[in-house]
């Protein structure tokens, strides 16, 4: 990596994401520096961060709750900034180098944007931006000159072999089928198919949220461990993918792989098949987001190969699990499919977890909503801003009937 320190905007650094990403950061030897830290609601923690890690900014997302909050914690030197607009200005500055989008939901796609707009190198956490305006996302990425590097373990799994195999030099926007090169005829991601991989259907639409927060491999936040039990993640990653890499959805399928050990494989022309290797922990794609082109030392966990361990894996039970149908027909259809998809499952996810609505009718709920929106193939994202709003209250309507 290069002698200069680059500097870290971090969005989101009170999530799991955000943790792991400070821990990557200290472990760099100061080769990657804090410029900035964002959070929305615990503020507590982020001044404890912010007294660590010294940032030049720290901006609270929530106007209500920074208002009331006491910041004489800050220490000297680190400037506050309140409000969603703030974090599109600091992404901005001519000091940042690397932004990286951890912001759960819909609200990271703001922070997103102005990055991608003043053309930085975006380390992408929140898969929802490609979900909800992929198409618009990486065009602006194309015309502005931005990076946009792969968080998410399975999509930078699919990077990194891509990066190996030379197809791909760099993620941008192609034309589709086009951007992972000639030689790939499709790629595959893993999904460890949740604390539900042997319920049966009916005893799964009767889990209690207990039930659905018991992830057997990974640690993540509650959203989307509950994700990963209806496997809606997979659905939104297949969506993302098909952006990411300029994919046909001919191209992207997911197999079942309970160990979580191979995280993505990329199967070529001639038949050869190339899959990423390492234990569960995100600390891996995040560091080679924050440091590529380069590989630095890393404090992941490592792969024991002088330990027995087995490798399973198994297609995906789509009557069981409906997401990933329903992440097909978003990721084909495009437009504002993908929008309505995110802030329906956002709001149904939200519901199961306060005890409104059952675990079995997430993904009914979803399908229901997207079915009755009025479908623009081209939006614009004050449009996909107001069918975000709909599908949320058309969840709360659906709950009431």
């Amino acid at each position: 990596m290069s002698e200069r320190k680059r500097n870290i905007a971090l969005l989101g650094s009170t999530g799991s994401i955000g943790r792991s990403t400070i821990e990557v950061i200290e472990a760099s030897g100061g080769r990657l520096q804090v410029f900035a830290l964002s959070a929305h609601q615990r503020l507590n923690e982020l001044c404890e961060q912010a007294r660590k890690l010294r940032p030049r900014f720290v901006v609270a997302t929530d106007e209500t709750l920074a208002r009331g909050f006491d910041w004489t914690g800050l220490p000297s030197g680190t400037e506050l900034l309140v409000g969603p607009a703030a974090v599109a200005r600091l992404v901005q500055r001519d000091e940042v180098d690397v932004v990286v989008a951890a912001m759960m939901g819909s609200a990271g796609l703001a922070g997103t944007w102005a990055a991608v707009e003043a053309g930085k190198t975006v380390a992408l956490a929140n898969k929802e931006t490609l979900v909800m305006a992929g198409s618009q996302v990486m065009r602006l990425a194309a015309e502005r000159g931005a990076r946009i590097l792969p968080v998410d373990s399975e999509h930078s799994a699919v990077f990194q072999l891509l990066e190996c195999s030379r197809q791909h030099p760099h993620p941008s926007p192609l034309p589709e089928g086009e951007g992972v090169g000639a030689n790939v005829k499709r790629i595959v991601l893993t999904a460890s198919g949740g604390p539900f991989r042997t319920w049966t259907k009916e005893r799964m639409e009767q889990a209690t949220v207990s039930d659905a927060l018991s992830h057997p491999t990974w640690q993540m936040g509650q959203k989307i461990t509950i994700d990963s039990a209806t496997m809606m993640n997979k659905a939104l990653e297949i969506i993302e993918a098909r952006w990411l890499f300029g994919l046909s959805i001919e191209q992207i399928d997911v197999v079942v792989h309970p160990q979580s050990i191979v995280h993505s494989l990329v199967e070529f022309v001639d038949g050869s098949v190339v899959a990423q290797l390492s234990p569960p922990d995100m600390r891996l794609p995040i560091q080679y987001a924050l440091t590529w082109p380069e590989r630095e030392p890393s404090p992941a966990k490592r792969l024991d190969l002088t330990q027995s361990m087995r490798l399973d894996f198994e297609p995906p039970d789509e009557d069981r699990f409906p997401a990933l149908k329903l992440g097909r027909e978003v990721a084909a259809a495009g437009g504002t499919a993908g929008a309505v998809l995110n802030a329906a499952n956002e709001a149904a996810v939200a519901s199961f977890l306060a005890g409104k609505l059952p675990f079995g009718k997430i993904v009914p709920a979803c399908r229901e909503v997207l079915e009755h929106h009025s479908f623009v193939a081209n939006p614009t994202l004050a449009e996909l801003h107001e069918l975000d709003a709909w599908a949320r209250q058309e969840i709360e309507r659906w709950i009431l009937v």
